[in-house]
């Protein structure tokens, strides 16, 4: 049994792709660019297509050969759609990487479709939401009447020009949380705070995470908002592209933007990598304004996103997961985190 790799020609779907095949793994490489997939499944020796995912006969086609996919190609909310539909219709497992909003909600939104084909949908096995999500999980297990939810991260070591644009595009719609169950927008910038993420603290942001959406799921807390570490100067280019989200939803101006990512920005190095490790922090309250407070120390975001994709497909492809959506604590509960090389034991303060 194998899975598919869609996406093995960016920067991530690359670095999983040579884990995979490191680990003994053989999955079909895939994605659009032929000379890419081309190259690097001659050096893996590994199968492989090449097809866009509007091309649903070729996505079926492909997929009949796997178990599963791990969907790595962004942003989301534009491939996740076309990639569940071709998954629930050859009873294929969904995995990916995401830690888009939408994606986790559309996921979701067809639990019982899911069910019925026999899949699991699980979006965001990656840095995008294991160690949150598995935080968020232990907060309430330790608090189980909390009626509010913040996480957060503090992360170095750069992003990926993929990341980049995906951020961009989701800079046009503001921040979110989770108010009263429901997800709400609120004004990029607007939240703020200083936290300790366990290496000091810092100035913080509220960001509009995937936990907004998965961790509600997970643990039915329903007020929920997520913060990133960032400077003073961040934090007004935040609250300037607030004010631009006009302009920035124009095709011309995003078209331009994304030239420049892709001109400019230098994906983080190996080294880089390696010497920044992720400090990532959660703080669940109740009603009566008792508070508990989590921390955990991760490897960067890419080396958790490789380590835990590859170990939550391994298990779908060895042990028949349960069908119908589930978020990546909700599969593998709290302390998957810890197990995951690199990171430490979860550190509770009541």
């Amino acid at each position: 049994m194998t899975f598919l790799l869609y996406g093995a020609n960016g920067y991530t779907g690359e670095l999983i792709a040579r884990e995979a095949v490191r680990r003994g793994m053989k999955p079909i490489l895939a994605g659009r660019s032929k000379e890419k997939i081309g190259r690097l499944a001659a050096e893996l020796d590994c199968p492989s297509a090449v097809f866009d995912l509007d091309d649903h006969t070729a996505l079926v086609s492909t997929l009949t050969k796997a178990a599963a996919v791990l969907h790595c190609a962004g942003p989301f909310s534009a491939t996740a759609r076309s990639m569940m539909q071709g998954c629930l219709a050859t009873h294929v497992h969904y995995f990916d990487i995401t830690g888009e909003i939408p994606v986790f909600e559309l996921a979701h939104s067809v639990h019982e479709k899911a069910v019925r084909s026999g899949i699991l949908l699980c979006p965001g096995i990656g840095f995008d939401v294991v160690p949150t999500d598995c935080l968020a999980i232990r907060l309430k297990e330790t608090l189980p009447d909390a009626t509010h939810l913040a996480l957060g991260f503090d992360s170095r070591s750069g992003m990926s020009k993929g990341t980049a644009k995906t951020s961009l595009e989701a800079s046009t719609e503001g921040s979110k949380i989770r108010r009263d169950g429901q997800i709400v927008s609120v004004p990029l910038g607007s939240q703020q705070r200083r936290i300790d993420f366990g290496n000091g603290e810092r100035l913080a942001v509220g960001i509009p995470w995937g936990d907004v959406s998965t961790a509600f799921y997970s643990t039915g807390i329903p007020n929920i908002e997520v913060f990133t570490s960032t400077t003073p100067q961040g934090l007004a280019q935040m609250r300037r592209a607030h004010l631009l989200r006009g302009l920035l939803r124009s095709r011309l101006v995003q078209s331009v933007a994304k030239f420049g990512i892709d001109r400019r920005l230098q994906p983080p190095t190996e080294a880089q990598r390696v010497s920044n490790p992720t400090f990532v922090w959660g703080e669940a309250r109740n009603a009566a304004h008792k508070t508990v407070t989590a921390r955990v120390v991760t490897a960067n975001g890419y080396a958790l996103t490789i380590a835990s994709s590859l170990a939550i497909i391994g298990r779908a492809l060895v042990s028949a997961p349960p069908p119908g959506f589930a978020t990546p604590g909700m599969l593998l509960g709290a302390d998957f985190v810890s197990t995951l090389p690199g990171s430490s034991p979860i550190r509770l303060d009541a």
